[in-house]
């Protein structure tokens, strides 16, 4: 009797849910749609299964009247109604549950569940920003109206930083195989107009493998230069002095017992002078120029050499045209204990140039007259051409020229200090020297020089040992003939920075002698290079080296003086280097390596180089 009551309960229940909802959806459904404004459409999808009678009461859920009461309540609100009603297979009938499906289309309403609440209290204070009264007071003046620009008022240039120079600058320094070292640099300062000044160097060592292996070189100067609105004029006044000893010898066939090596001495006593007229970039310019220069040489037995040069030029110029002459007057007097020479030459060079853009031509003649112990007179070709072959950047060269070259004592002596007297005097004769090359910059801060020559050199001077007749001394002998020198030199600078410069040259030689079997001392290859480095402002590095090729000497036999033998030197490499530190503006140290690599090495027979050594010091600017 329950389950029957509830059971018709729960079917009044369904019956009063449906049936109004129908009705009103079927109802409103038969009216004309209205025009609405676009709102927001929400579809809702509701599915509700009845499940079929069964013995057991069951109450319905309330949420689930709840949802029914609202779904009703918003089917009822909307114009228009779509309703979709699907029945499965298990129907209250055959005896399964009741499925409906109802979509309902109506438009959103928010309601307050679903709001989100500002996390923000609104800001109740009444601020209005502060005006402060605005005050006007006319100027009482009339406008002027002036339309030219006003001249700047001048202001005076503020002084430069580095314009307190030091002018003076000295330094010493003691080292290993007892090192002294002494430079002294004066000047007047800062002058457009005049400069003035002067220095001292003092160089010496002494070395360990023979007795008496010492060298020193001293060296003072004065130097000054005018600078006027029309020309220049410079000169200076130098004084040099080299002492060294005959210490040498064949350590197979050493000397007897109480050897005490003859000292040497050389002292040179120069002075020069030029009067130039200044350049100035004007159209059909006229420049010239005039030069006296001179020195006394003697040594420490009975050599003597003066010298006195009077050279110049005229040039005219007109456009990319230019004439003009050159010449000099070449004076020199030479003795000895066996001979008292005159050796003078006068030269004079007329040419023509002509320059453009992509060229240069220079043409002219070298004319030489001998007068004093020789009398001769010569006519030499002096030719250039540059041509460019790439525009800015690489230049080709070709050059013919010849000369006569005066033999002076204190150039051999400079060349080798361990000659003895009575020195032989013949001017050599280069009868035309021929070079072809390149010349130009590779790259931002390359710069190179590459050429080939031949050159034809009558009595080639060659210094050779005396030793058959002078013990342990050289002399100077000369190739009879016309000797052809063929070779390579090859010039490289790398300029990175004006921190960096790294630089080289190389020669390759090979000598055709007429009268002698070997180019005597005189190597095949040599290399020199060298680098400075500017660290920062307080480090400066510097560096060199310097790689010559072998050689031959000549031996004698002491009975017959018939050459003998060959006897060959070897080549060798000198690596120096040193570092600078500046503690500040005025004091700084350094320190100076010589042969790190420690070579054995001789330049002329029994005579060999020093070895490694190291020595340092101080400088003080003021």
């Amino acid at each position: 009797m329950n389950q029957k009551y509830t059971f018709t309960l729960l079917t009044l229940l369904m019956v009063f849910y449906f049936v109004p909802a129908i009705a009103q959806t079927k109802g409103k459904a038969k009216k004309p749609a209205a025009k609405t404004t676009q709102k927001p459409v929400v579809k809702k999808t509701v599915k509700k299964t009845t499940p079929a009678p069964t013995k057991k009461v069951t109450k319905a859920p309330v949420q689930q009247k709840t949802n029914a009461k609202t779904l009703g309540d918003a089917a009822a609100k909307v114009p228009a109604a779509d309703t979709t009603k699907k029945g499965g297979a298990n129907t209250p009938d055959n005896g399964g549950s009741l499925s409906e499906e109802i979509v309902v289309t109506t438009s959103y309403k928010p309601v307050l569940a679903e709001a989100v609440k500002i996390r923000r209290n609104p800001d109740l204070e009444d601020k209005t920003p502060f005006k402060a009264p605005l005050v006007y007071a006319p100027l009482d003046k009339k406008l002027e109206q002036d339309n030219n620009i006003r001249a700047l008022d001048p202001m005076q240039r503020p002084q430069e930083q580095d314009s307190a120079l030091l002018n003076n600058y000295v330094k010493v320094g003691a080292g290993s195989l007892k090192t002294t070292f002494g430079e002294a640099y004066f000047g007047n300062g800062r002058d457009q107009a005049l400069q003035l000044g002067g220095y001292a160097k003092h160089f010496a060592q002494q070395g360990g493998q023979y007795n008496k292996q010492n060298d020193s070189r001293q060296e003072v100067g004065v130097f000054g230069k005018s600078i006027n609105d029309e020309n220049t004029i410079s000169g200076r006044i130098t004084y040099k002095r080299r002492g060294t000893y005959f210490y040498g010898f064949d350590k197979t066939n050493p000397p007897p017992a109480g050897f005490d090596p003859a000292k040497q001495t050389f002292n040179t006593i120069g002075a020069e002078a030029e009067l130039a007229k200044n350049f100035k970039d004007v159209e059909n310019d006229f420049t010239y120029a005039v030069k006296l220069k001179g020195y006394m040489f003697n040594n420490a037995f009975s050599a003597k050499e003066n010298n006195l040069v009077l050279s110049g030029f005229l040039n005219q110029t007109v456009k990319q045209f230019y004439a003009g002459l050159s010449g000099s007057l070449d004076l020199s007097t030479q003795k000895d204990v066996l001979y008292s020479l005159n050796n003078s030459i006068l030269r004079a060079n007329p040419y023509i140039k002509f320059q453009g853009d992509n060229y240069k031509i220079d043409a002219g003649v070298n004319i030489a007259k001998e007068f004093g112990f020789s009398d001769r007179f010569f006519i030499f070709p002096a030719a250039k051409l540059e041509v460019q072959v790439i525009p800015k950047y690489v230049r080709l060269f070709a050059e013919a020229k010849g000369d006569v070259n005066r033999s002076s004592i204190q150039d051999f002596t400079q060349m080798n200090p361990f000659l003895g007297e009575n020195i032989a005097i013949t001017n050599s004769v280069d009868k035309l020297d021929v070079s072809v090359g390149l010349k130009g910059t590779l790259a931002p801060g390359l710069g190179f020089k590459a050429s080939v020559y031949r050159n034809t050199v009558k009595n080639l001077p060659l210094i050779v040992n005396n030793f058959a007749t002078d013990f342990n001394k050289f002399t100077v002998i000369y190739d009879n003939g016309n000797a052809r020198i063929s070779g390579f030199n090859g010039e490289l600078d790398f300029k990175a920075t004006d921190d960096f410069d790294l630089f080289g040259r190389v020669e390759f030689k090979d000598y055709k002698l007429a009268s002698e079997a070997q180019p005597w001392n005189l190597p095949k290859f040599l290399l020199t290079a060298g680098t400075t480095i500017h660290i920062n402002d307080k480090v400066d590095v510097n560096g060199s080296l310097l790689i010559r090729g072998s050689t031959k000497e000549r031996t004698l036999n002491p009975a017959s003086s018939i050459p003998s033998v060959p006897i060959s030197i070897a080549s060798y490499a000198d690596l120096s280097g040193g570092v600078t530190y500046k503690v500040n503006k005025k004091v700084s140290v350094f320190v100076q390596a010589n042969n790190i690599l420690n070579t054995k090495s001789q330049t002329y027979l029994y005579y060999p180089n020093n070895w490694f050594n190291i020595f340092g010091g101080v400088g003080y600017a003021f």
